[in-house]
């Protein structure tokens, strides 16, 4: 993976932790871990505009992981979409920047999401909306494997291959823990790639903190079924006392674990 999205990708950690540490709120786990999902999109997939956020021929993003906006927000302020200096208001009284995801007050977001498992369901209709005439664009939507427990998820899934949606890809940030504990003690998933296949979709296996990998994925020649990219991912990741420890889903850094972290992440 190339030095400079390495860089860019330890930027946007601290960004998040920055921002979580100042509400003293969030999520800081599942934040860090899909890091390198969307920056892959925003680096390399994407078509957009920071200028004209609602141009109607833009691609379309769907955070369905909503409670880990913090990623996204680093990156919509490092493209261009608000000023970063608005990211010191996460989670403030009326802040563009809301704990999950608003897309009447961010701009950049497509999808007001948090209740999980409902992106999936929002990306599908997107998606039939590109497929409409004089529209051309494509949908990614990033998942969480907690929220994929839901029943709505597949449901969409369903849809989504009945209706041949090629121009839809979600992505799953697949880092194994949920706010309960491990995906397999809460809910097994057993071989998310082998359902999404039995629901019609096309699968890819990727290491989800590799943006190269990822782009791949995502770039590979359509073959006429929606596309489904399981990104192996690490909870916490870029942080050694965060990684893969599922109390830090939802808590707040005192300021020792606040500067810890930071050093970390400036090596």
């Amino acid at each position: 993976m190339d030095q400079k999205l390495q860089q860019k990708a330890r930027q946007y950690r601290r960004d998040v932790l920055d921002m979580l540490y100042a509400c003293q709120s969030g999520h800081p786990g599942g934040s860090l871990s899909c890091i390198e999902i969307l920056q892959a999109l925003y680096e390399n997939v994407m078509r957009y505009d920071a200028a004209n956020p609602k141009w109607p021929e833009r691609d379309r993003l769907v955070l369905s992981k909503g409670h880990g906006c913090p990623a996204l927000y680093a990156i919509l302020a490092d493209k261009g979409f608000f000023p970063k200096e608005e990211l010191k208001n996460l989670r403030q009284y009326g802040s563009m920047l809301q704990g999950h995801p608003d897309m009447k007050k961010c701009p950049g977001v497509d999808a007001s999401t948090g209740s999980l498992g409902q992106g999936t369901s929002w990306a599908v209709g997107y998606a039939l909306i590109g497929k409409r005439p004089g529209h051309n664009f494509n949908v990614y939507c990033v998942t969480g494997d907690g929220e994929s427990q839901e029943g709505m998820v597949w449901e969409s899934a369903m849809a989504a291959a009945h209706y041949h949606l090629d121009n839809l890809t979600v992505l799953l940030d697949d880092n194994g823990l949920q706010i309960d504990g491990t995906n397999d003690q809460v809910m097994s998933l057993g071989d998310i790639c082998a359902k999404y296949a039995a629901f019609g979709w096309e699968t890819i296996t990727v290491d989800g903190h590799n943006v190269d990998e990822i782009t791949e994925a995502v770039k590979r020649p359509r073959v006429g079924k929606p596309r489904f990219i399981c990104c192996r991912t690490v909870k916490g990741k870029g942080v050694s006392f965060m990684e893969n420890q599922v109390g830090w889903h939802g808590k707040p850094m005192n300021q020792e674990q606040y500067e810890a972290a930071i050093r970390e992440l400036e090596v």
